[in-house]
């Protein structure tokens, strides 16, 4: 896979030592632009059409967070700053990740091996609902404890469950309250990594652990390192069938 990559920062020392740091972590990386401001930044996007976007959120011009709203779906959108603050607005915008300056190898690593978990589930299945630039991908989902809001991948989320008016995000040892409804998860979930199976859970996939018929004959999911079973509707059966 020809993977691209355009670097924005305002800094030329700093922009340099990324684009090295790329260059060791990840040779088969193509740098395409390096762009010292957010003008040029949102150019070369619409020029190069990268991979991925390694945006500095404060810069002349054009931030990295309007830089980021001109993104496709397409584009994985990776903020870099010296200001933790902006954090809950980049996820809101669908970012992969959120570095703080100075950028080191070890996290710049971190972020990289969660692109490419991305890159290899992208494949779209044209039955399964898509996104769309007004709706990107959720990379994160955030959580209030007290005062302050903690940050889930959305990989380390096992399954989503619409409970009332709140969604339940589950991961293996924890759980999130959210306002967003099921249907604009569903919405902004890669829909190769995670399934509706009923009209009140969707699933991912790598999480199952085991499908099986209850002593009624209905489908029933058993999720790693979770004890609670999740319903398989009738409508959805289709998705296993010959179990």
């Amino acid at each position: 896979m020809n993977v691209t990559a355009l670097i924005a920062e305002d800094e030329g020392p700093q922009r340099r030592a990324l684009t090295r740091l790329l260059a060791d972590a990840w040779p088969e990386l193509r740098v395409v632009a390096e762009c010292a401001n957010g003008t040029s930044a949102l150019a070369a996007l619409k020029a190069e059409r990268p991979t991925i976007a390694f945006l500095d959120i404060k810069m002349a011009g054009k931030d990295g967070l309007a830089v980021a709203q001109q993104a496709g779906t397409s584009t994985q959108i990776v903020f870099t700053t010296a200001y933790e603050q902006h954090a809950v607005r980049a996820f809101e915008l669908g970012a992969v990740d959120y570095i703080l300056k100075p950028v080191t190898a070890e996290r710049l690593e971190s972020t990289l091996n969660r692109i490419r978990t991305r890159l290899a589930f992208s494949r779209v299945d044209s039955n399964a609902p898509t996104t769309t630039p007004d709706a990107p991908r959720l990379a994160w989902i955030t959580a209030s404890s007290g005062n302050h809001v903690k940050f889930i991948a959305i990989e380390d989320v096992l399954f989503f469950g619409a409970c009332d008016s709140y969604t339940r995000a589950v991961t293996a040892d924890e759980e999130a309250i959210l306002r967003m409804p099921l249907r604009e998860i569903l919405q902004r979930v890669n829909p190769d990594e995670f399934w509706q199976v009923h009209r009140s859970f969707i699933v991912q996939l790598r999480a199952i652990e085991a499908v099986k018929r209850n002593q009624l004959g209905r489908l029933e999911i058993g999720v790693r390192g979770r004890t609670e079973v999740i319903p398989v509707s009738h409508a959805f059966q289709g998705r296993f069938r010959g179990m």
